[in-house]
């Protein structure tokens, strides 16, 4: 891990945003490839670039934007304090998948008691295609990679998390009750984390639905890893911004992902701002 381990390059990171805003968020949110307009919503924000972060890994894709924001949302019984990261890192781009996982223990170690995963997936399901919302379920790590390898620090969690509910399912439930409620379709299903950086052959497409995915990605499992090894409670949401190779006749490419994702995220910022301002928090 560097210089030194996640827990001292955690406390470092921590000092410093709490010398911006010392108010705990109650909810973090990760925001995907052209997800970032949820941070829009958030009333006061702080607004803090990687870049000025002790420690902190700075995304540097096309589509994130690279900030961390802390703002308000009105909740059913008062403001709630979130905190949003416009932006990931990758393991493609040559980070760890401890580096990757990161920005995900900062919003646990803020105050977090939810995480929200967003991405931009492609749709290895027939069914799904672009601009449809997807709950996640359940993940498949294909990436080869896990931000827990390596000695393992009892503060931060078990050496051995269990898995089984990486997704919490009631409040999984309670985000399509909030869909459906505002009438926005939602669907389920698995997401699969693939190492990336190319894109999957439409052989390796038909091996992941083979395998039970409904969704692939090249981010987004490391983070739950990371969240639930910390005992925080994670929703994940994908939004599909284009059909899998072998599926669609178009050849695929991230300048289409990240304009999906900008055209429909509203209606995801939507249903994650209404979801928090319901969820049981307290």
């Amino acid at each position: 891990m560097g210089k030194a381990d996640v827990h001292a390059r955690l406390s470092y990171a921590l000092a410093w945003i709490r010398g911006r805003t010392d108010t705990p968020p109650r909810a973090g949110i990760v925001l995907g490839s052209g997800l970032g307009g949820f941070a829009a919503l958030l009333g006061d924000p702080v607004i803090i670039p990687y870049g000025e972060i002790p420690e902190f890994p700075v995304a540097r894709v096309p589509g994130h934007a690279g900030r961390l924001v802390l703002g308000e949302l009105q909740g059913a019984s008062g403001p709630i304090t979130v905190a949003a990261l416009q932006g990931r890192v990758h393991g493609y781009e040559g980070w760890s998948a401890q580096e990757v996982a990161f920005g995900a223990r900062v919003l646990c170690s803020l105050g977090a008691r939810l995480l929200i995963v967003t991405n931009a997936a492609g749709g290895v399901n027939p069914d799904l295609g672009p601009g449809d919302l997807v709950r996640i379920e359940d993940h498949l790590n294909l990436s080869g990679q896990n931000p827990l390898a390596g000695a393992n620090d009892d503060r931060l969690g078990t050496r051995f998390p269990d898995m089984t509910h990486a997704y919490h399912p009631e409040l999984g439930a309670r985000l399509e009750a909030t869909a459906a409620r505002l009438g926005i379709p939602l669907k389920r299903g698995v997401y699969a984390c693939v190492s990336g950086p190319s894109y999957e052959t439409p052989a390796e497409i038909r091996m992941l639905r083979t395998l039970g995915a409904d969704l692939v990605g090249m981010s987004t499992v490391p983070e739950v890893i990371a969240a639930r090894h910390m005992g925080v409670p994670v929703v994940g949401v994908s939004l599909v911004t284009n059909r899998a190779a072998g599926l669609a006749a178009a050849p695929l490419s991230h300048k289409e992902v990240a304009a999906v994702a900008a055209r429909e995220g509203e209606r995801l910022s939507t249903l994650l701002a209404a979801f928090l301002a319901e969820a049981p928090l307290a």
